[in-house]
């Protein structure tokens, strides 16, 4: 009763006019920067964070709070419509959602994203106010043994988006892998494969890659290849959902929930992970008739599960940052950095020291959430007519879109020769059937898994028993066993049992 009384007064705080009109700029700020490729939430946090210097700290929390929310929306809104993502967490979205556009359904898929982003983050935002401590406490008793596990079981289960070739669908894997690999060693500073090129020194930028791979890459094809890109491109769909669509939807909500939540509690890879598994999840718990539509016309659990997924992590990712001072994403290190500058110090003792603050930034979450639903529920027939421009402007309009965005995120022309270069890899990927999204999903988790990985042994002085030892991580090695052998057993299994 005594959360459910703070929680009000929460409410009573974040529902001032001053405080509603702070979230509501906030979401639609985050909305609109969700949608330029290369420029994320942690950007724009970063970007307006002297704006409210002379702003009262419950405001500009609420303010954060709000971009933070609605550029994680905002990034599905391209990446189903341009297949453009504007953040990587949004490139499991592009897969079917863009699909879906393509095959006249992206008012559907508009639609589930919205829908899902709203339910997601409202589960997780109860779980915050529920469980903020006894969650925080248990997720700082993971070690680098079970991130690494947790990594090791997102590299198995992303076999279910490799494509129609097992083979074809490794060898992107490992290219991005590999590509992960260049920049400095994390602990030794050695440089790796930079070529004596200084700007590869600091890595190469995921979201360059994710912008070249998917947009550049899909507005190239389309010039070089016009005749084999759908017509159906420019395709109007109804902009709401079928009873059909609700049906398959909403289960999907539920699970990218219930995937996402944990996630957003431990650093082990940000919102990536789990929304390749959400995808992983629905692709195989889909029905045969449903199960046809991934990879080809486009399967809403595709869009929704991952969804709900991306939001649920990114609410979650709030339990560690106020009860520990853990932040778990860019956003987050952004977000406590502005809490600093107000001399407030997120950890154990934040809710007693700052209730007040504390309640008004979760029940602004709750407001965020309904806001957003509010916003861009009656935007997705504006957003669907973007199809009816001509494929030349619409093609052009992405290349101006992704060369401004990745040019911004360093202000560097190498970037912009190597995001064309990996457009130009894309454009040779898609022409022979190779899948391009396991080369992001190298790329992001390569390096993690490779610093849990030497961190996990180093703990075991040498020795890989210890991954044998903690409860946790060998319960996670068998799983990593189980997605391995299971379902191939299962069609043995089946195969036998057919008549001859």
């Amino acid at each position: 009763m005594d959360i459910f009384n703070q929680l009000l007064q929460g409410f009573a705080t974040a529902a001032t006019p001053v405080n509603l009109l702070w979230c509501f700029v906030g979401c639609a700020l985050g909305t609109a920067v969700g949608v330029l490729p290369g420029i994320g939430p942690a950007v724009a946090v970063a970007m307006l964070l002297p704006i409210t210097a002379k702003v009262e700290p419950t405001a500009s929390m609420i303010f954060f709070a709000g971009i933070y929310y609605g550029a994680m929306y905002g990034g599905s809104t391209t990446s189903i419509l341009l297949n453009t993502p504007g953040e990587t967490a949004s490139m499991v979205t592009a897969m079917e959602g863009n699909k879906m556009a393509k095959s006249g359904r992206a008012g559907a898929a508009l639609a589930t994203a919205a829908i899902g982003s709203f339910v997601a983050g409202t589960i997780a935002t109860v779980l915050v106010t529920l469980f903020a401590p006894i969650v925080a406490e248990q997720a700082v008793k993971l070690g680098p043994p079970e991130y690494f596990m947790l990594m090791l079981l997102a590299f198995t289960t992303v076999s279910a988006v490799l494509g129609k070739s097992i083979v074809r669908g490794l060898t992107a894997l490992f290219v991005g892998l590999a590509a992960g690999t260049v920049g400095l060693d994390q602990i030794s500073a050695q440089a790796r494969y930079t070529g004596g090129v200084p700007e590869l020194l600091d890595g190469i930028e995921i979201v360059l890659v994710a912008v070249g791979l998917f947009a550049v890459a899909e507005a190239l094809y389309a010039v070089l290849y016009e005749g084999r890109v759908p017509e159906s491109q420019n395709k109007l769909s109804k902009v709401h959902m079928t009873a059909g669509d609700w049906r398959r939807s909403w289960p999907a909500w539920l699970r990218g929930t219930a995937i996402g939540a944990p996630f957003g509690c431990i650093p082990a890879g940000g919102t990536e992970i789990p929304t390749f598994l959400s995808y992983a999840t629905e692709k195989k718990l889909a029905k045969p008739e449903d199960r046809k539509e991934f990879g080809a016309a486009g399967a809403i659990e595709g869009v929704a599960g991952p969804e709900a997924a991306n939001n649920a992590t990114v609410t979650a990712a709030m339990i560690p940052l106020l009860t520990l001072g853990i932040p778990t994403s860019n956003t987050t290190a952004i977000l406590l950095g502005a809490f600093q500058n107000y001399g407030i110090q997120p950890g154990p003792q934040l809710f007693t020291t700052s209730s007040a603050l504390v309640w008004a930034l979760i029940a602004s979450l709750y407001i965020g959430n309904v806001m957003l639903l509010v916003l861009n529920l009656p935007l997705v027939g504006l957003w669907v007519k973007l199809l009816k421009i001509p494929k030349p402007y619409l093609y052009a309009g992405i290349l101006i879109f992704a060369t401004v965005g990745v040019y911004g995120m360093r202000q560097s022309a190498f970037d912009l020769y190597l995001l064309y270069a990996i457009g130009v890899l894309g454009v040779v990927m898609r022409r022979f059937d190779f899948p391009t999204a396991p080369v992001v999903v190298g790329m992001i988790l390569g390096p993690l898994a490779e610093a849990q990985l030497r961190n996990a042994i180093s703990i075991g002085e040498g020795s890989a028993m210890v991954f044998l030892q903690r409860p946790m991580s060998l319960a996670l090695i068998f799983v990593v066993l189980g997605v391995l052998v299971l379902p191939r057993l299962a069609r043995r299994w089946s195969a036998r049992r057919m008549p001859i």
